[in-house]
């Protein structure tokens, strides 16, 4: 296996840092953009970008701009957003992509917020398939019952609150996973149960357009102890890609052979031989791991 840093220029000028991590054995069957949480460097990704490639997959890691090696020198002097993340920068690493591939079959594994972004890119219709692990955008409406009020308190009244104080989130320093942009923070905290909030009526059809010009199979894999991305979120957010072919499964912990999982464990190398190795059944042939767990 061979890993490759590399620069990524997005067409907005902004530049983000990228790796590619090559099977050096076999010619390789697809290639894979893995797409961060919100506040997850993509280095937390690379053991299983690793194991992707062990198993014969070009596969291509980023850092969203504001995040990780893609991180300014001052997150004060400058107010990201999602919807950037998603038109610029997953789009810039879509396109590198799509120029490297010899395989034919470019894929996406997007977790949290980056199984809901691929509808932002231009070349959204080039994507041949979507592994979305729990893919929503963070509206507090959906989020488990049982911890909604805390998770609404910190997420959308103290998050937006430090963030308007301090012209950045600190979420490194709070254990609050790592620091955001402005844009994003606030972003997050102020989410409604639309994503095209705040665009006028010509761009929220225009958004919703890009959106259904991804065509791909998606699969949509949600966990019943994640209190973020539940089922309810995972519909909402699937519900943008009419033009798609979506198969929606909800797991279990015990279905992985664990206690717990939660929102972020999934790419943690403990489930490399649970999720990881189900996980390449739809990778490399579109079939789903899971088909006793499907749900509408």
């Amino acid at each position: 296996m061979q890993e490759n840093r590399i620069e990524l220029l997005c067409a907005d000028g902004v530049r983000l840092a990228g790796d590619w991590w090559l099977p050096v054995a076999d010619a390789p069957v697809a290639t894979v953009v893995i797409n961060p949480a919100t506040g997850v460097p993509a280095r937390y990704y690379h053991y299983y970008a690793r194991f992707l490639a062990r198993h014969g997959f070009n596969v291509f890691t980023y850092d969203y701009r504001g995040i990780g090696q893609s991180r300014p020198a001052d997150l004060r002097r400058v107010s990201y957003t999602w919807r950037q993340w998603g038109q610029q920068d997953f789009d810039a690493a879509l396109r590198h992509v799509l120029d490297r591939d010899e395989t034919g079959r470019v894929l996406v594994v997007g977790h949290s917020i980056g199984g809901f972004l691929p509808g932002y890119a231009s070349k959204a219709n080039c994507i041949a398939g979507l592994l979305s692990v729990g893919g929503q955008y963070g509206y507090w409406g959906d989020y488990q019952l049982s911890k909604r009020l805390p998770m609404a308190i910190k997420w959308h009244l103290l998050m937006p609150a430090i963030t308007a104080a301090l012209g950045y989130f600190p979420g490194k320093r709070l254990g609050w996973l790592e620091d955001l942009p402005k844009g994003v923070a606030l972003g997050w905290g102020f989410q409604q149960g639309r994503a095209e909030q705040g665009l006028m009526t010509d761009e929220s059809i225009e958004m919703r357009r890009g959106f259904a010009a991804l065509t791909a199979p998606i699969l949509a894999v949600s966990i019943s102890d994640d209190p973020i991305a539940t089922p309810k979120a995972i519909n909402r957010a699937m519900a943008y890609y009419t033009g798609a072919s979506i198969a929606k499964v909800h797991l279990s912990p015990a279905d992985l052979g664990f206690d717990r999982v939660g929102h972020f464990n999934l790419f943690h190398a403990r489930h490399e031989q649970g999720f990881w190795k189900s996980s390449l059944d739809w990778l490399r042939e579109g079939s789903n791991p899971w088909p006793q767990r499907i749900y509408l």
